[in-house]
């Protein structure tokens, strides 16, 4: 029987493409820690690639902010402080509010009724006590507009920046009474987009974004200070 060698496993291009997907996958589900060291040799036998394909997978996950290479000692799920993410958040309040004053612009009378629907959808999550549900739904809102802006540059920036705070959004929604607070910040963009109002929505999408920062200090306070 011949044995098995890196040889015989997945290489090039299509190989990286699937431990990249797998790795990212893994990371925004919480599946791999903040600081958790990825061994190479590992994960090219998990993912059945080369390490060669494997290390190459890596490159483009540190590129996208999750990963950090370390000299000589290898790579580790990059840990984002709360200070860093708050930095993140403050990028992503301009480009949010670009894509709400834009799909103001351009939205039209059936996007309109799908973010309506949303926004009752968010408060009858709201009412059932159901705080991942309405986080799942306020995923949905955010990526909702920025279909409806049609700002493709925006909403790739956003991606790339939204990967890397993945981990302080699970905690800002599981935060006892968050949800509550930030139903009346959606509905109001929800609204100012679907009246074709850019620069309420602009407004509202900012004002989101800057509840968020103050829910995200509060959590460095004295219960939260260290656990970034």
């Amino acid at each position: 029987m011949p044995s098995v060698t890196g040889s015989a496993k997945g290489s090039g291009a299509a190989a990286k493409e699937k431990a990249l997907i797998a790795l990212r996958r893994a990371i925004l589900a919480g599946d791999m820690v903040p600081g958790q060291r990825l061994v190479e040799a590992e994960l090219a036998e998990q993912f059945d690639v080369t390490r060669a394909s494997l290390r190459a997978a890596l490159v483009d996950l540190a590129a996208e902010g999750l990963v950090e290479r370390i000299r000589n000692r290898g790579a580790r799920v990059r840990t984002v402080s709360v200070s860093e993410a708050v930095e993140i958040y403050e990028c992503r309040m301009v480009l949010e509010g670009l894509c709400a004053a834009k799909a103001a612009e351009r939205v039209t009378d059936a996007e309109a009724e799908q973010l309506l629907a949303l926004g009752e959808q968010l408060r009858a999550a709201v009412r059932a006590g159901e705080p991942l549900k309405y986080s799942e739904l306020n995923r949905q809102l955010h990526d909702f507009v920025r279909d409806i802006a049609r700002q493709d540059s925006a909403a790739e920036l956003l991606t790339r920046l939204n990967a890397q705070i993945v981990r302080h959004q699970f905690r800002l929604a599981l935060q006892s009474g968050r949800p509550q607070v930030s139903l009346g910040e959606h509905l109001a963009l929800i609204e100012a987009i679907a009246a074709r109002d850019p620069q309420r929505a602009e407004a509202a999408a900012r004002g989101h974004v800057a509840s968020v920062i103050d829910a995200l200090r509060a959590i460095e306070g004295p219960q939260g200070a260290g656990r970034a």
